[in-house]
């Protein structure tokens, strides 16, 4: 799960924060709470907007269950202090409700340094049609 040599010690880091979080949020993993800020909100591209107790609900009763998450590319990478912007475009499927989905989204995450941990601090993302 290498980077390239583009990146700094810092950024490779952060990006490995990222590939945890695809990781666990595609295993539904409960350890996937500890990479998020307490204050975390989530932008969906449906509409939803959830903090972090909306979240738990939400993964806890595996109302949205990822079967495959895949990083299609990471666009930008910036940095600010303590703060990390990253935009990427992941691949993702899965089921909601019930019904099967597929679909490609554009993703703005604001990653935090908390106590020398990269955390999840804020999420957008954006369904991006073919």
């Amino acid at each position: 799960m290498g980077f390239s040599q583009k990146y700094s010690k810092q950024e490779k880091a952060v990006l490995m924060q990222v590939k945890r979080l695809d990781s666990l949020m595609q295993n539904n993993d409960s350890n996937i709470l500890n990479l998020f800020e307490k204050d975390v909100s989530f932008g969906h591209s449906n509409g939803w907007v959830q903090n972090l107790d909306d979240f738990k609900k939400d993964f806890n009763s595996k109302k949205v269950i990822y079967n495959n998450i895949h990083q299609i590319e990471i666009s930008e990478v910036k940095k600010n202090r303590k703060i990390y912007s990253i935009r990427r475009k992941i691949k993702v499927s899965g089921v909601y409700k019930n019904q099967n989905f597929e679909m490609m989204l554009g993703l703005l995450e604001i990653w935090k340094k908390e106590k020398s941990i990269w955390k999840l601090w804020s999420r957008q993302s954006v369904e991006i049609k073919p």
